[in-house]
């Protein structure tokens, strides 16, 4: 309580003190995004930075602190929101994020989380160079169906299996990071949260199929054929090397928990159903309008993740090491990342206005278009260090933030910010939520994989060239 009230105390102060001239109204959830400096962003790049530097740094404070670090950031944006702009606008304006975005956000994870958890690929095959490419290429495939968490899940046991009597087998988990946590994830809202998070904005379900399918298949079959390449080479020099007795003898291939797969199937119709079905109808909560197709597809999809785990068994959520902890520990802090760039948003609602103005003169071209490229790899370079789906956000808002002007006018703009979100978050452990979790499942199985900068030295060497050649080509 007293760490609460200090901390309430000095937000007030901290406003009072920076921003003494901040409007003090706005219409509805909208704040005076000309009237706001570049200090409200402290706190969102503040989080963001936790999110990255802490497992990393300072792990287990992390670990057993991070709802605390993250309540501490979101007050440094509400109590002051509350001081400049007045408890009625503050709270419409972070209510209106929440229960408009976020619970959707969070329902979608939690349930293909809960949902792909009961799945079991039970069973193990040879890890040769041309399965592996299999392998990869089904659990890319499957990350725009599931997400690239839930196809993580499912996909990273048995290819861990598969290869654990090969001496050189981190590369393998490095590829999988690459193509299924990451690349395979770009085809439709359902693939990875940033390009949900667009739906939620206003972007047609299928947009981003038909105008991203040409840059995901340039990078992921460029990626894809490096990595058979790679791998024919190792499973050579292994030839020579001292045979490693398998773990987990081949066996026959099964999978398991099939009552979930039509589950999966129930989660994509509801997200279609609240894409055509305009019923005209909302209903007021707190002061904020919820439209009835969205309050029915979240309730549907909230159905089917407790139906899932009516009808999976346990025994095979216990092989695949499901738990809560991991969409706990998502939960709790996009609730602060949602609450945090609420400020950051209504900054870039202004335009050259605002004091992101430098930015926006960045990504825009001397003939007033948007400059692609450059929405492409600062998409994407803060994206490889950032959550990527807060940072897809302040790049649409940044584009002008209407989901009609960008699906058409500006299409090669929305296309450039998604692809620079979703494929560079493969560039780190911390650009997106499964690479830490593969990384950790892996190590946790005895793969010796790189450390963070390691890593980087593959991302480098392999991702980096590719993005250079697909930015010029579809964005230059």
């Amino acid at each position: 309580m007293r760490f609460a009230a200090a901390l309430t105390a000095g937000a007030a102060m901290a406003a009072a003190m920076l921003f003494p001239g901040a409007a003090m109204a706005a219409q509805g959830h909208e704040l005076a995004g000309e009237a706001m400096s570049l200090w409200w962003a402290l706190p969102f790049v503040g989080l963001l930075l936790s999110i990255a530097t802490g497992p990393l740094l300072f792990h287990h404070v992390w670990e057993h602190h991070y709802g605390k670090i993250t309540i501490f950031w979101a007050a440094l944006v509400v109590v002051p929101l509350v001081v400049a702009f007045g408890g009625s606008s503050a709270t419409q304006a972070v209510l209106h994020t929440l229960l408009t975005e976020y619970m959707s956000f969070i329902i979608l994870l939690f349930a293909l989380f809960t949902i792909s958890g009961g799945v079991l690929v039970a069973g193990n095959i040879h890890g040769t160079p041309l399965v592996n490419a299999g392998l990869l290429l089904v659990g890319a495939l499957l990350a725009s169906v599931i997400g690239t968490t839930g196809a993580s899940m499912i996909m990273i046991r048995p290819i861990i299996r598969a290869n654990d009597n090969r001496p050189f087998n981190a590369h393998v988990i490095i590829f999988f990071i690459f193509l299924v946590s990451n690349i395979g994830g770009s085809l439709t809202p359902l693939g990875d949260p940033p390009l949900f998070v667009g739906f939620l904005r206003g972007v047609d379900f299928f947009w981003t199929t038909a105008n991203l399918y040409r840059e995901t298949l340039f990078v992921g079959g460029l990626v894809l054929a490096v990595f058979l390449v790679i791998d024919i080479i190792m499973h050579r020099r292994e030839a020579g090397a001292p045979k490693i007795k398998d773990p987990t003898p081949d066996s026959k291939v099964r999978i398991r928990g099939l009552p979930n797969i039509p589950l999966l199937a129930g989660v994509i119709g509801a997200i279609l159903l609240s894409a055509s079905w305009k019923p005209g109808v909302s209903y007021s909560v707190l002061g904020i309008s919820l439209e009835l197709q969205n309050l029915v597809r979240d309730a549907i999809i909230l159905a089917l993740a407790f139906l899932s785990l009516a009808v999976s068994r346990q025994e095979y959520r216990k092989a695949n090491g499901f738990n809560w902890a991991p969409i706990a520990e998502v939960a709790k802090l996009f609730a602060g990342i949602f609450i945090c760039i609420v400020p950051v948003i209504a900054i870039l609602r202004a335009g050259l206005d605002g004091a992101l103005a430098p930015l926006v003169a960045l990504v825009t071209a001397p003939s007033g278009e948007p400059n692609d490229l450059a929405y492409f790899w600062l998409t994407g370079a803060l994206s490889s260090f950032l959550d990527n789906a807060p940072t897809y956000l302040v790049f649409f808002e940044l584009a002008g933030g209407d989901p009609q002007h960008l699906m058409t006018e500006f299409a090669s703009t929305l296309a450039a910010i998604s692809a620079g979100a979703v494929f560079m978050g493969a560039n780190t452990y911390v650009g997106n939520a499964p690479n830490f979790m593969v990384y950790a499942i892996a190590k946790h199985r005895g793969v010796k994989m790189p450390g963070f900068f390691g890593y980087m030295a593959w991302s480098g060497l392999v991702l980096i060239p590719a993005f250079l050649i697909s930015g010029f080509l579809f964005f230059g």
